[in-house]
């Protein structure tokens, strides 16, 4: 009889979730995970840290109240990265307690040290003495996550050359920054670094940035950050990083020289497989160290499970979490619905972006008719008070049947306030529905009823037209 029913490697969103459904179906559960990184990249490195870095910049910088209090307004003159680090490090504190917690409370067994593959129901645990032990499971979870791609070509140090994961650790604010790569984590700590006054130089060698949201909504962004003095350089490789003893220099390959106090690289991630020994049962990783799963987040190996970053795209810490569910409730026989396609997605950059649905390009593309209505938060009561007059939310309209095509929201509150567009789009509402709902006033919410009205009356146009 094996040790466990389930054995989950990894304790980030996806293997925790996977490792609690399971716990509460009544399985006998582990989870292996490094004892300094329990909750996974998601709270040490990534999500929670990162966003909670954005609150601190938000707050001490007053940034998002300057409308209200003039461009000069701070809460803190001089911040320096002890501020910032201080509220990171109490959440991540607070949150690492509550996953243990979780965990404890639901019976799963917590080994502390590193996992590797024997056979295909046998994990070798490698303790933090370098003792190892044997484990036995039924159904094995890989969730081990990811590590951000660093090119072989640049010598990173972590204090002037940094990645994504390093960033966290700067000894002070720098002055100057050179950011490589546009993709979500780039441009968040492109915005959280500029709102600190750093001058940000990002390179992309793409032409654009954030090419999967809506153009009127990037086009809002990059018009923010040069407002906060960022410089774009689209269209660019960087040849090399010199490390020099007054900072950085950044040669571009059309000869462009970048002089900057540090430089951080946001060039995707690699999955962590190396160490895996996935041969050992029987299971192969692509060259970026990520594995095939099917619809149920099986591998090649139908008792092996595989969820999170590891598996690639959309690598969200929440579709994670509800893969986790997904593959632990396959695991144990029950029941499970699809994970639904309408995944909201969420980019904390400042103002923050959040959407669901097809973009109007999409759309274009697919030759699907659409109408747009559009609400701006300066005519909201609520983006008066709170001093965001940029703010916007888009809804994208079905002609024919009326229903919701797409919701794309820039501003403050944007990642919360999609998950109303999102349950109607979900429940297959139309834009009635929001034009004769009642909502909070003085809210953002509102900002639906706006819209709403907004893309009925330009409906309303075409019908008059037609008669």
């Amino acid at each position: 009889m094996p040790d466990f029913d389930m054995l989950v490697i990894g304790s980030g969103p996806g293997g925790q979730k996977a490792a609690i459904a399971a716990a509460k179906l009544g399985r006998r559960v582990a989870v292996v995970d490094r004892p300094d990184m329990v909750g996974g990249v998601s709270i040490h490195t990534g999500t929670i840290p990162s966003k909670t870095l954005r609150e601190a910049v938000l707050y001490l910088t007053g940034l998002t109240q300057r409308d209200l209090y003039g461009q000069s307004y701070r809460l803190k003159e001089d911040i320096t990265v002890a501020d910032l680090t201080a509220r990171t490090q109490h959440v991540v504190g607070r949150e690492v307690d509550v996953i243990r917690s979780q965990l404890s409370r639901n019976h799963v067994a917590l080994y502390a040290g590193t996992g590797r593959f024997v056979d295909p129901h046998t994990v070798a645990l490698r303790e933090v003495t370098g003792h190892e032990r044997l484990l036995t499971a039924e159904h094995i979870v890989i969730a081990t996550g990811t590590r951000p791609a660093r090119p072989g070509s640049v010598e990173f140090d972590g204090r002037t050359i940094l990645d994504s994961d390093n960033v966290l650790a700067l000894e002070r604010v720098p002055r100057s920054m050179v950011i490589v790569g546009a993709g979500v984590i780039g441009m968040e700590y492109a915005s959280m670094f500029a709102a600190l006054g750093s001058k940000i130089t990002v390179v992309e060698k793409r032409a654009g940035m954030l090419d999967m949201c809506d153009v009127e909504v990037i086009e809002s962004l990059k018009y923010h950050l040069r407002d906060l003095a960022v410089t774009f350089r689209f269209g660019e490789t960087v040849a090399a990083v010199e490390r020099h003893p007054r900072g950085t220099l950044t040669i571009l390959e059309s000869g462009k020289k970048i002089p900057a106090d540090a430089v951080m690289y946001s060039a995707g991630r690699q999955g962590l497989t190396e160490g895996l020994d996935l041969d050992k049962a029987g299971l192969t990783a692509d060259p970026r160290g990520r594995i095939t799963v099917d619809e149920h987040y099986r591998t090649e190996v139908p008792h092996i499970y595989a969820v999170g970053d590891v598996i690639g795209f959309p690598a969200l810490a929440a579709t994670s979490m509800e893969q986790g569910r997904s593959a632990a409730y396959h695991a144990c026989g029950e029941p499970v619905g699809r994970m639904h396609n309408l995944q909201p997605i969420g980019i904390y950059t400042i103002p923050e972006i959040s959407f669901v649905g097809r973009t109007e390009d999409q759309l274009t593309d697919e030759c699907v008719p659409f109408e747009v209505g559009i609400s701006r938060y300066r005519e909201l009561a609520r983006g008066q008070i709170i001093g965001d007059s940029h703010g916007m939310l888009k809804l994208l309209v079905s002609p024919e049947d009326r229903t919701l095509l797409g919701v794309h929201c820039f501003g403050t509150g944007a990642t919360e306030l999609i998950h109303i567009g999102q349950s109607v789009m979900g429940c297959g509402g139309t834009v009635d529905y929001l034009v004769d709902a009642v909502f909070n006033y003085p809210t953002l919410a509102e900002s639906y009823k706006v819209a709403a009205l907004d893309a009925t009356n330009r409906l309303r146009q075409i019908d008059r037209i037609g008669d």
